[in-house]
């Protein structure tokens, strides 16, 4: 995942912002705990995940399934995925698996918007197949999607079936760096039970925002490849500890790397100084070459 890069990390300020004034009222309205925790990569191919599959890994999804409880499914961005593909994934992980799909792109990039109901209707009826491993669908719009089409945003908003649980991730600056529009914004997803996405990335500090609309994190971490990506990571873990605190239901939390043959590396630290915090029992993926160590 290159979006975001920058050809020299340290002259990034990663420092996390303050929360805005709604999210901990948010947070507070949950009154059932911190109900589940997904933290994975963005896929599970074997060529960008070099040196994470054993040798002669014969089926990639059921390995990684081993390793982590969730993946961020980016394939369905590039094709809509059909039931029976749905049940094949699912039918490959373990029971407390999660799957969070990316809505196809045609929704998204193509038509951006406009005149989407057959195939929202194709995308929600097939993933909808992961039954009790669907954790959140997520709508990426594209960086050129202004508010300027707002009423398509809410159009899509309102009709989209509340059946399936849906984050939206806003890519364009004018999003956030309007307070009216992004106040306007962030309360129909309020409305709508649609949660905020955040994303954090050494190349669009604009996106880091902390405004939740759902007592639920999804987070995109994007690492720079440097060593600022473990004290990135420290600092994650002292704010969410904030939010568990003040309410949060579910945490998702995915991480990509420029290079992603290193994202298992971020993901097993992330996990591991949970657990030591958390008092969470959460599998820490492990290198191939490493049977019984892991990858910190």
């Amino acid at each position: 995942m290159k979006f975001g890069q920058v050809e020299d990390p340290s002259k990034i300020d990663f420092t996390l912002p303050k929360d805005h004034s709604r999210t901990k009222e948010i947070l507070n309205q949950n009154k059932k705990g911190l109900e589940n925790i997904s933290i994975g990569c963005a896929k599970w191919n074997k060529t960008d995940l070099k040196g994470f599959y054993p040798k002669g890994t014969k089926d990639e999804l059921t390995y990684y399934a081993t390793q982590f409880n969730s993946i961020e499914l980016n394939a369905t961005f590039y094709g809509m995925p059909t039931p029976e593909q749905v049940l094949t994934w699912k039918e490959k992980t373990p029971e407390n698996f999660k799957f969070f799909p990316k809505i196809t792109n045609t929704v998204s990039h193509f038509r951006r918007l406009i005149d989407v109901t057959d195939p929202v209707t194709n995308f929600a009826t097939s993933v909808m197949n992961f039954n009790e491993k669907l954790g959140m669908v997520f709508l990426q719009l594209h960086d050129n999607f202004k508010p300027k089409d707002y009423d398509r945003l809410e159009k899509f908003v309102k009709e989209w079936p509340k059946e399936v649980p849906l984050a939206i991730e806003l890519r364009n600056t004018e999003w956030f760096t309007d307070e009216d529009i992004f106040n306007t914004t962030c309360e129909l997803f309020e409305a709508n039970n649609i949660t905020n996405i955040i994303v954090d990335t050494a190349g669009r500090r604009d996106m880091l925002h902390m405004r939740l609309t759902t007592p639920n994190a999804f987070i995109r971490y994007v690492g720079a490849n440097a060593e600022s990506d473990y004290e990135r990571l420290d600092d994650w873990m002292k704010h969410l500890t904030k939010w568990k605190k003040e309410g949060l239901q579910n945490l998702y939390f995915f991480v990509h790397q420029n290079i992603e043959k290193a994202s298992p590396l971020l993901s097993a630290y992330f996990i591991n100084k949970m657990n030591e915090e958390w008092k969470t029992d959460l599998p820490i993926p492990k290198m191939a070459t490493e049977n019984t160590a892991t990858l910190f």
